[in-house]
Formats: C-alpha cells, sequence, structure tokens
C-alpha cells in the first residue's frame, strides 16, 4: 500500500468488483426486493434531522466518484492483499444476498428480523461497508479503506430516519428488537441507541 494513490486504467481494476456487486444487487432487488421496497415507500415522510440531509447530500456524489475511481484503481492480483481483499468482498455478497432473502420473504405488515437481521438491525449497510473494505483491501488502497469509514459513517448518519420510522410503525417490538439486537455484527449496543 503506497502513500500516493494509484490512478491507472486497466481491465484488472476495481470497476469490476463495483459492477459485479451493483449486477448482484439489482438481481436481487428484481426477483426478491421489489415486493420488500413497498415498505419503505413511507420512509421519506419522516422528518429528517440537519445532520441525515446533509448526509444524504454527501452520500451519491460520494458514491458515485467511488465509482468513477474505481475505474482507475488496479486490483492486486495474486498478492495477499487480492485474496484477503476478495475474501472479504465475497462475504459481503453472502451477507447482503441473505438480507434482501430476508427482507423480501417477510411479510409487509411484519417487522424483519430473521436471517442477517437476527445479529444486525442493519446487514445491508453492513454488507456496504464489508465490499468497500474488501475492495480497497484488493487493491491496496487506502482511499478505498478512507471512502469505506466515511460512506459507513454516513450510513450511520442516516439510519436515524429508518429507525424513527420503524419506531413509530412497530412501537415496542422494534425497541425490543433493538434492545436485543446490535446495530452492526460484533458491535455491542450503544445506551444512545
Amino acid at each position: 500500500m503506497s502513500l500516493v494513490p494509484e490512478f491507472e486504467l486497466g481491465l484488472w481494476n476495481a470497476w469490476i468488483f463495483v459492477l459485479l456487486s451493483l449486477l448482484i444487487g439489482f438481481v436481487s432487488w428484481i426477483f426478491i426486493g421489489k415486493k420488500a421496497m413497498k415498505k419503505f415507500r413511507i420512509v421519506p415522510n419522516v422528518p429528517k434531522t440537519r445532520a441525515e440531509k446533509i448526509s444524504d447530500k454527501i452520500y451519491l456524489p460520494l458514491s458515485l466518484a467511488s465509482m468513477i475511481y474505481s475505474v482507475f484503481l488496479p486490483i492486486k492480483l495474486g498478492t495477499l492483499w487480492f485474496y484477503v481483499g476478495l475474501v472479504m468482498w465475497i462475504l459481503s455478497l453472502v451477507i447482503g444476498f441473505i438480507s434482501f432473502v430476508s427482507f423480501g420473504t417477510t411479510p409487509l405488515d411484519k417487522l424483519v428480523t430473521k436471517g442477517t437481521y437476527r445479529i444486525s438491525r442493519n446487514p445491508i449497510c453492513l454488507s456496504g461497508f464489508l465490499s468497500n473494505v474488501g475492495i480497497g483491501i484488493a487493491c491496496a488502497s487506502w482511499v478505498f479503506l478512507l471512502y469505506a469509514v466515511v460512506d459507513i459513517t454516513l450510513m450511520r448518519i442516516s439510519i436515524g430516519t429508518e429507525e424513527r420510522f420503524l419506531l413509530e410503525k412497530y412501537d415496542t417490538s422494534y425497541r425490543e428488537y433493538m434492545n436485543r439486537t446490535p446495530r452492526w455484527i460484533g458491535m455491542p449496543k450503544s445506551n444512545k441507541e
């Protein structure tokens, strides 16, 4: 990992990981998540805090910039960096797919608490973070690893809107779910959550 970020156009660059992640997510959404997306049609009506609005405005341009950067970020094929990053990236896809299945197979009027939702309240966000970390490691790029940290921080801020919506919709059952399930896998629950 060098201090100066690598920047070269090539066929074996990080865009492969990004494109495959997007394709797998899109296919999962088509076959599993379409019905489940009805659950989120109401979320935008929840008032957002100033921090959540700022986070939302930063998130999309930053994501697009990371996608563009991935076109110029070479993968470290044949190195330990590549293999460790590849394993982490594949793990992120598995977590994401299981999360979509859990979400898509839960009735619309029920809280999603099965599959990966048993061990994390936000497994899809966690999957995205692991994907970005995996790409950063596979490419030995501190820039992409930094992006992963900023991305998860912005997601953490934006989650507040969703949680207020879920508390309003499911009240006691969501509060109990929050008390027994950490936000991230392996992360202890905070009393402030």
